[in-house]
Order: structure tokens, then C-alpha cells, then sequence
């Protein structure tokens, strides 16, 4: 299974042509694809129109979504950051720190296209596609 970030999610919608986009074309209707309640979220608020936010949030609701967040979650995370933190790296957003430790723990592979999940990759073994 692989969970879609809202970094490509957002592209996508705005017909933005990136690796990321394309390899998420391909993978649409051939290997399950799912999103998470945060990315749901983060992706649903930024539409403007009516009509787009329908469309958007109607092919989005088809695919599983996962609660992403609890408390083993939330303090993996906290250790995760202060892990890379150690290592001199700041992650920017917490919301990735959270989609990064979500994937980690339960073994599903991230197709992203935010430069904030590279140390997860690098140190704690992020798997993306």
C-alpha cells in the first residue's frame, strides 16, 4: 500500500506535472493507493471552488484513509524529531514529522514530493516510493 502526501496530492489537483504526479497517474486503478485523515485535511482546505473541492474530496473519500494520529504516534514523533534534531537536521512542518513516523511504524511506502521527508529516508528508514 502506498499513502499519497499531500505535497503530490496538491500538484495533482493543480494539473502541476511533476515525477511525483505521473508516478501517482500510474499507480491510480493498478496498485492500491490510500491517504490519511491529516493529508485528507491538508489537501481539502486549500480549494477555492466548490465544484473542485467536491471533485477533489469524492476521489480522495474512495480510497482507504487512515487515522494517522494517536498518542503512540504523537511520542514516536517527538522522538523522531528530537532524533533528527540531534543530528542537526529541523524538520519544518510537524504534520510531516507525523506522516513520516506514521509510515514508518506501520511499514506502508510515502510517495511524496516534499524535501522535509528526505531525513526520515536518511535516518529512520522511511520507505518511499
Amino acid at each position: 500500500m502506498i499513502l499519497v502526501d499531500s505535497s503530490v496530492w496538491i500538484d495533482y489537483f493543480n494539473g502541476t506535472e511533476t515525477l511525483a504526479t505521473k508516478k501517482l497517474d500510474s499507480l491510480l486503478g493498478v496498485q492500491p493507493v490510500c491517504t490519511g485523515d491529516l493529508i485528507l485535511a491538508e489537501v481539502l482546505q486549500g480549494f477555492r471552488q466548490d465544484a473542485d473541492y467536491q471533485a477533489a474530496k469524492t476521489l480522495l473519500c474512495s480510497l482507504p484513509i487512515y487515522a494517522m494520529v494517536g498518542s503512540d504516534i504523537s511520542l514516536k514523533s517527538a522522538d523522531n524529531f528530537r532524533l533528527l534534531r540531534k543530528q542537526g537536521i529541523t524538520i519544518r512542518k510537524t504534520i510531516d514529522t507525523l506522516i513520516a513516523t506514521y509510515c514508518i511504524e506501520t511499514g506502508l511506502s510515502l510517495l511524496h514530493s516534499d524535501k522535509d521527508f528526505q531525513p526520515f529516508q536518511q535516518f529512520l528508514g522511511l520507505v518511499t516510493v
